[in-house]
């Protein structure tokens, strides 16, 4: 057999900068920028899916949006700088939607005949389970507990768990581009061919741009071209379902979001609190518990940092739930996570400067004031972002396999448990959701606290992936 070549090592070599290490400061700024662009799509996807459903307007919708990218530049600054200390962007999870909807659904709040008065008790009520479920998170990490259940997190464990991370979103890749498929498939071979085959080429000496900011580029480029196709007139005759997926014009995010606007905490009304709806909310608290575990061991591989230890990881979870915490405070209609495709973004880029997340918080919190210019950038169709999603996702997912060199891949039990937990990953996930409804998920009892909790623990791949991998 031929000789090892390309021998396991614990921190990439191919990238530019490291955690620590800066780029100058114009190509840190457009970075920054570039990191703010790409986490608008879930931060936008996640309001527009629940605040109708909640009885707001798109009055209403554009200040959740903004809302939830005010508190999540709060939190990616206290994440950055006294959490984990990775480059990682905290923004809004879909983790927590579940509850969410068990939340809307609830006959008390569905009895309530006025649209803005639903909303607004609705919001108050999903804003006291986020701060109750807060808790857990804050006495898991402060505690050190979860520095206690990492004993879980070796090569064999985490290889399924950060695979499942990335792969796991794989309905938020394809099959969302294909809503809109002459934007979404033209975005993604754009996306490949700029980023891995003119990567090489320099239109500036010291700067490869086309490596750097693939992003900024192509979506600009496939942005100009889904205005031109909407102002021409081109989806006047399609299907509802397509033109509020492929026109710029049906978010109404511009005309809506108001021209200054300062987030403040309890700015919704006072929380209101029960104990249903905070025992689900539990479950999404778990659950993101998980997933931003094996998201902060992707990040920290490919920013070139040491793998983190327990208490970093247990310091990490304590700032995610005050986090949460922040969240519940706030009104932002959802819970925080790790951003997966800002983690992906860092191995596209070739750059892991945590300076870099920093000043994208700092754009969050700009343009979440400056509500009609951050409306502009919001307004990116979403399977522009999707076909995004289809690279990101997956470099995160194969981060997740490269911790397998770490593994002895010749013994048939390690084989066993890899293979079975990121295929139950999958499946299992799928299984369920696709039984979710705008009402109910698979699992359907006299108690909807409880149906809530395991359909959500059990709808998120890397939770299944993790369990699997222990009990095998």
């Amino acid at each position: 057999m031929a000789d090892i070549t390309h021998p396991p090592m614990e921190q990439l070599q191919d990238l530019e900068y490291c955690i620590d290490s800066n780029p100058p400061w114009p190509e840190t700024i457009l970075l920054a920028f570039q990191n703010y662009i790409m986490m608008l799509g879930t931060s936008v996807m996640i309001p527009t899916m629940l605040v109708h459903l909640m009885g707001g307007s798109d009055g209403d919708k554009a200040r959740v949006i903004q809302t939830l990218l005010f508190v999540s530049g709060i939190n990616t600054l206290l994440q950055t700088l006294f959490g984990t200390r990775l480059p990682a962007v905290v923004g809004g999870s879909f983790a927590y939607v579940m509850p969410i909807l068990y939340i809307i659904n609830d006959s008390s709040l569905q009895a309530i005949p006025d649209h803005h008065d639903r909303f607004i008790q609705t919001m108050r009520a999903i804003q006291g389970a986020l701060i109750v479920a807060s808790s857990i998170q804050i006495i898991a990490g402060y505690s050190q507990l979860w520095g206690l259940f990492s004993r879980f997190f070796s090569p064999l464990g985490m290889a399924p768990v950060v695979g499942l991370v990335g792969f796991g979103l794989f309905e938020r890749g394809f099959p969302m581009l294909g809503n809109c498929v002459e934007i979404g498939l033209p975005m993604l071979l754009l996306v490949i061919g700029v980023s891995q085959y003119l990567k090489q080429t320099r239109l500036l000496k010291d700067l490869p741009i086309f490596e750097r900011f693939p992003l900024l580029i192509c979506i600009s480029v496939i942005w100009i071209y889904s205005v031109i196709l909407t102002a021409s007139g081109a989806y006047r005759n399609k299907p509802t379902a397509t033109q509020m997926s492929c026109r710029t014009d049906r978010a109404n995010l511009i005309s809506t979001a108001p021209w200054f606007k300062f987030p403040y905490p309890l700015q919704w009304g006072p929380p209101t609190f029960s104990a249903g709806h905070s025992f689900a909310m539990m479950s999404s608290v778990l659950v993101s518990m998980f997933e931003s575990t094996g998201a902060y061991m992707a990040a920290s591989r490919l920013a070139i940092a040491t793998p983190p230890p327990a208490y970093v990881l247990s310091r990490g979870i304590g700032w995610q739930g005050i986090g949460v915490l922040l969240d519940g405070l706030y009104g932002t209609g959802t819970g925080s996570t790790v951003s997966v495709e800002n983690v992906g973004l860092l191995g596209l880029t070739r750059v892991g400067s945590r300076r870099v997340v920093q000043i994208s918080a700092g754009f969050m919190i700009f343009f979440s004031i400056l509500g009609k210019f951050g409306a502009v950038f919001a307004s990116i169709p979403f399977p522009i972002y999707a076909a995004v999603y289809c690279i990101l996702f997956g470099l995160v997912g194969a981060v997740g396999l490269s911790f397998l060199q770490f593994t002895n891949m010749n013994s048939m039990r390690n084989l066993i448990i890899i293979g079975l937990s990121i295929f139950l990953g999958i499946s299992i996930p799928q299984y369920f959701n696709q039984y979710v409804t705008v009402y109910h998920g698979l699992v359907r009892t006299n108690a909807g606290w409880f149906d809530a909790f395991l359909n959500t623990i059990f709808s998120s791949p890397p939770t299944v992936g993790l369990m699997v991998a222990v009990f095998s």
